[in-house]
């Protein structure tokens, strides 16, 4: 991984299978990165965009999920996605992410990925707030 981070702090069966993803910091300051390896690839030997989309998910919902005191717990309902450039092997994506709004039913974000300085796609989300049952 790159300087500063350290292997996703919570993962799932997917992401075991889809990573290995590594994580620094927490709510707006969180980023998630990967290293671009051959089961990350498509055809034309780029990151696949069902990765990138994995990537921004995974950030988006843990930036917001580790801001303030009492974090909601939060499913993605919507993703959209500008994918406006590409990675190939061996490179480090990261995201960045713009927390917009989190309500009381919804969450609001936008998330940025880059390789280097070079920005490579930017998702937005919406996801449902849970809240815990009485």
């Amino acid at each position: 991984p790159a300087e500063g981070f350290a292997p996703l702090f919570r993962t799932s069966p997917f992401l075991d299978r889809a990573g290995p993803f590594y994580s620094r910091g927490r709510g707006t300051e969180m980023s998630i990165g990967l290293r671009v390896l051959d089961h990350h690839l498509n055809a034309r030997a780029l990151a696949h965009g069902g990765v990138l989309m994995t990537i921004a998910d995974i950030a988006l919902g843990y930036a917001m999920v580790t801001t303030g005191d009492s974090p909601p717990g939060l499913v993605t309902c919507s993703l959209s996605a500008d994918l406006v450039g590409s990675a190939q092997l061996g490179d480090w994506i990261e995201s960045r992410v713009d927390i917009q709004k989190i309500g009381r039913t919804l969450a609001f974000a936008n998330a940025y990925l880059y390789v280097g300085e070079t920005r490579i796609a930017r998702v937005s989300g919406v996801f449902a707030v849970q809240h815990p049952r009485d």
